[in-house]
């Protein structure tokens, strides 16, 4: 089977990410980062989420990104808003995206692995700068330019299957090959079980595209 690097957070949108790699025949490498966030409930999500969708092995990385701050989920002492906010929220963690796809390329060299699976999302997003697709296209260049495998003719392919579609759609997506949403926590201040604050940004979004989708909503809510 041919093999890829596919990002893993443990929220909804990553494993739908999974689930979609493995319906297009790849043999999936999990990739998750500990990355000095404000909980582990969707480190541990992760691995149910990678068992659950047989991914071939699951990696979690450490990156401490606490030490630079400059976000509501890697500094406490920046409040995770709940409510709406003008402009890129708090909650956006600097080079987040950058940092997680650097090494995944590198692991995908190690592998021989042609292929790089990430779960941004331009539509129902936070504004985040590095969810667009010209992020996307743009990395994969630098990605093909500064690597033996891109030298060499091999080349490197991210793919952001879920870049253009809504949370409804993502969620319809997902339920059809399968996914357990209810294995996953996509909660910013999630407490250690795993249950979610229904107030902050992601809760918010989540919650909507289960009503949109018309679905019920498997979140455990505290």
């Amino acid at each position: 089977m041919k093999k890829a690097v596919v990002l893993l957070s443990g929220g909804l949108d990553s494993a739908t990410l999974l689930a979609i790699a493995r319906r297009d025949g790849y043999a999936c490498h999990a990739l998750s980062f500990a990355y000095g966030q404000r909980h582990r409930a969707e480190l541990d999500a992760a691995v149910r989420v990678a068992k659950a969708l047989h991914a071939v092995e699951h990696k979690t990385v450490s990156l401490d990104l606490s030490a630079i701050g400059g976000s509501a989920l890697t500094d406490s002492s920046i409040p995770v808003p709940d409510h709406p906010t003008a402009g890129i929220p708090s909650t956006y963690v600097p080079a987040r995206n950058t940092v997680f796809l650097s090494v995944a390329v590198g692991w995908a060299e190690v592998l021989g692995a042609g292929d790089i699976f990430i779960g941004v999302n331009a539509v129902d997003y936070s504004g985040y700068p590095d969810c667009r697709p010209e992020f996307i296209e743009a990395f994969q260049q630098v990605a093909n330019l500064g690597t033996k495998a891109g030298v060499e003719g091999q080349g490197i392919r991210i793919q952001a299957p879920l870049v253009t579609l809504s949370k409804a759609e993502i969620i319809k997506f997902g339920t059809g090959l399968g996914v357990d949403y209810g294995l996953t926590v996509s909660c910013y201040t999630a407490d250690s079980e795993g249950r979610a604050c229904g107030a902050c940004d992601s809760c918010r979004l989540r919650r909507q595209g289960f009503i949109e989708a018309g679905l019920a909503d498997p979140t455990r809510y505290r």
